[in-house]
């Protein structure tokens, strides 16, 4: 079988060898006779996995004993109101950066518990940039941040400085490079992008910011019920925690955050590199605010969109075509994109200039 570069922009692209472990898990799990699909949750087989899975996530990203780590459902989505419930007070407000489709949608869910206070947007270029010099208000809640922007391709480089809260959706970049826990009072991400396949979410929560908003909060959206129920308040989605483990276990035999921070780098600067050289293509995202995950570009001569199309197609690429939003292409660079992936991109975008010289 020929290889495909699988640029899917998520679900994404996961690690062969975890693909590979995580299907004889449905047929026959630690060696049970019995596929992971139909044992107890409460099994201590799959206690195990669930305390696996955490315990990693601590160790990768050096998550500090005050905080708490959880695998629920709902994807950030459902994370949008989850963050709201949990951090707004009764009568109270949060500030909200809006930097893309994913932003505005978990500012929009915020509305329905209270004031909110939009920062700073992109949106009036379509954002293809993230905003500077903007003032975070004092009295607010907290500070939503959306890390990265799968859709416009852009990242944030640096983590605000500010007086209240920080709560970041980082669920297109989380694990890719080194970040520091304690600057963020919760930290949420769909596991579809660089941990595992769609069906569950992971929160980070400092656990002493918790419990001071004076509202009722739901219990499926109450993050201190689900600390008290050790993630199994309800039934958890026991195939995409395991195949998460196996993802964090291999990030970890390789090299952890730090290994794969650098390999991202690499990919991004081959990418990037080419469409800044070739005249046949150009970014739509500002220079300085590009994402490492999600390059996007277009074509400078819409009459070779046909014939570029089939070259890459030839070549065994998945997965570059441009969100509506924004047209063109988008080569999603999740960790286990190899980086011959990326050349083989870059090599068909070579080809096409070679043509057109």
């Amino acid at each position: 079988m020929s290889k495909v570069h699988n640029f899917s922009a998520g679900p994404c692209i996961l690690p062969q060898e975890v693909l590979k472990q995580a299907s004889e898990a449905v047929i026959n799990f630690n060696n049970l006779n019995l596929s992971l699909l139909e044992i107890s949750h409460r099994s201590k087989d799959f206690i195990e996995v669930m305390e696996n899975a955490r315990n990693l996530v601590r160790e990768l990203l050096n998550v500090p004993d005050n905080y708490e780590v959880l695998f629920l459902q709902g994807g950030a989505s459902l994370g949008f109101l989850t963050a709201a419930y949990n951090f707004m007070k009764i009568d109270g407000s949060a500030a909200y950066l809006n930097t893309g489709t994913w932003a505005n949608k978990a500012l929009k869910e915020a509305k329905l518990l209270g004031g909110v206070l939009e920062v700073a947007s992109s949106k009036d270029k379509n954002y293809n940039y993230i905003p500077k010099n903007y003032q975070i208000p004092g009295n607010a809640d907290y500070l939503h941040i959306t890390t990265n922007n799968t859709i416009f391709g852009t990242q944030l480089k640096k983590t605000p400085i500010s007086r209240i809260p920080i709560i970041a959706d980082m669920s297109s970049d989380i694990f890719s490079k080194k970040i520091n826990v304690s600057d963020y009072d919760l930290i949420y991400a769909g596991a579809q992008k660089n941990m595992g396949p769609a069906g569950t979410t992971l929160y980070i929560v400092k656990k002493s910011a918790l419990g001071k908003t004076g509202r009722t909060i739901p219990s499926m959206l109450d993050l201190e019920v689900h600390i008290s129920k050790d993630s199994m308040f309800n039934t958890p989605p026991v195939y995409p925690i395991y195949v998460s483990m196996l993802t964090l276990q291999w990030l970890k035999n390789n090299g952890g955050v730090e290994w794969i921070e650098g390999i991202n780098q690499q990919k991004a600067d081959l990418l990037y590199n080419e469409i800044d050289n070739n005249p046949l293509f150009k970014g739509t995202a500002e220079v300085d605010s590009r994402s490492n995950m999600n390059a996007t570009f277009v074509l400078t001569n819409d009459d070779l969109k046909d014939e570029f199309d089939s070259m890459w197609q030839a070549a065994n690429i998945s997965g570059i075509k441009g969100h509506r939003d924004v047209g063109g292409y988008r080569a999603s660079m999740y960790n286990a994109l190899p980086l011959e992936s990326v050349q083989a991109l870059v090599d068909v975008m070579k080809e096409l200039a070679k043509k057109h010289s």
